[in-house]
């Protein structure tokens, strides 16, 4: 008659990782004294620091997280980095120009094309390089789109795998495999490229090549609808992700955040609208960003619609490129690389891209000899990885195993 004075428990951590037992009401008058009696008001937990990686599958790389927990709870994140670190600046600042590219290929190794395009876009303003072949232009927006895809695809996948989800991960693979396919017949490697030259290219387009590509995205479109079917639109999908790991637009920016981090949390940048480079500004395309459809803006959710959405826009661009690239194919890509570089003697340049993880920095001076006198990259993935401590904190631990996938980092491009 009293009613149950346990019923539906739960444990809610407040402030300061209070732990309080919430009591069924319909215990009336008994409720207040039965508090007192147990002495169960609050109670506070045992704080513990454990280390998620460096050897973690859910770190998706060479990460390793110092965690404050109180039970299941994620009170502190502190992320520690430099286990990939390989002194890129510094192999850059004693090889030649060109010899830098390979070294680009090594820093975010899932989109390598972004990164030499990146890397060329700074010495080619360093050198006054601004005219360059339409076929060049139109194979490098190619190249780099394909690469954006492929890398998109194992974002998607390898998230969908954090959440247990299979099926989708060896249907995001299954594909990639065909893009790296092109861009191996292409470049002659699978992942580091090192085709994007400074004034140029490496190598001309093989014969069926272009043709191929077309073929691939008018395979690859009804695919990505199946994709969505079984997993972008999954009921229990979106209730488990959308409304955790919420990044506000005033954090994201503050943060130095980019990329589909910044756009999932509604910030509508892109550096290929904003700051056109290449031939970016000729084709048509949208620039997506979160909208909190299904729970706050910036949640994990609105960080992966995005990526879904950019794989479209990149088929679009890739259509385009294709119709406009046809009547430049018999032109040579190498017409325009220089024979000698050795830009001015104090001369410098800073030139961002828009890769798959957002603005990728490459900073270039010359002391007037055939090697930089200085380079510097700025990764996206290192601002990125930057916030995970106050998107985290009230989680549980496998919400930040969603979190950390959610930020798609690249340890080669955060340490660099």
């Amino acid at each position: 008659m009293f009613g149950n004075l346990f019923k539906k428990k739960r444990f809610v951590f407040e402030d300061e990782g209070m732990m309080v037992l919430n009591m069924d009401q319909a215990a009336g008058r008994y409720h207040e004294e039965a508090m007192k009696k147990l002495e169960i008001e609050s109670y506070q937990g045992d704080e513990m620091v454990v280390n998620m990686g460096p050897q973690h599958p859910s770190t998706h790389g060479v990460l390793r997280l110092e965690l404050v927990i109180d039970g299941e709870i994620v009170k502190k994140t502190t992320p520690h980095l430099g286990y990939l670190h390989r002194n890129f600046e510094k192999h850059a600042e004693n090889t030649t120009y060109n010899e830098v590219i390979p070294y680009c290929d090594r820093l975010d190794y899932l989109a390598s094309m972004n990164q030499d395009l990146g890397y060329a876009l700074a010495v080619e303003k360093l050198m006054g390089l601004s005219e360059l072949p339409e076929k060049v232009e139109y194979m490098r927006v190619l190249t780099c789109e394909l690469n954006r895809i492929a890398s998109h695809l194992v974002a998607v996948g390898t998230f969908g795998l954090d959440i247990g989800a299979f099926t989708p991960f060896l249907w995001a693979f299954r594909d990639r495999e065909k893009i790296l396919d092109l861009l191996e017949w292409l470049s002659g490697a699978r992942m580091l490229y090192n085709y994007i030259w400074v004034g140029g290219l490496a190598r001309d387009i093989p014969d069926g090549w272009l043709a191929k590509t077309r073929e691939f995205v008018d395979y690859f479109e009804p695919k990505m609808v199946e994709f969505n079917k079984v997993l972008t639109t999954n009921h229990i999908f979106i209730e488990r992700t959308a409304d955790i790991g919420v990044l506000p637009p005033e954090m994201a920016v503050s943060y130095g955040c980019t990329g589909p981090v910044l756009r999932g949390s509604g910030v509508k940048w892109d550096l290929r609208k904003n700051e056109p480079f290449s031939y970016y500004d000729k084709l048509d395309f949208d620039i997506p960003v979160g909208k909190g459809e299904f729970g706050p803006l910036g949640s994990v959710l609105d960080r992966y619609l995005v990526r879904i959405a950019e794989i479209n826009e990149s088929v679009k661009i890739i259509r385009q490129a294709l119709d406009a690239i046809e009547p430049f194919v018999e032109q040579d890509v190498q017409a325009a690389i220089p024979k000698k570089i050795r830009p001015a003697a104090g001369s410098e340049a800073y030139v961002r891209s828009e890769t798959p993880r957002g603005e990728l920095g490459f900073l270039v001076r010359s002391d007037g000899s055939d090697v930089p006198f200085r380079v510097k990259g700025r990764s996206p993935c290192f601002h990125n990885i930057s916030v995970v401590d106050d998107i985290s904190r009230g989680g549980m631990i496998a919400d930040l195993v969603l979190i950390i996938g959610s930020l798609d980092i690249v340890l080669g491009c955060v340490d660099r």
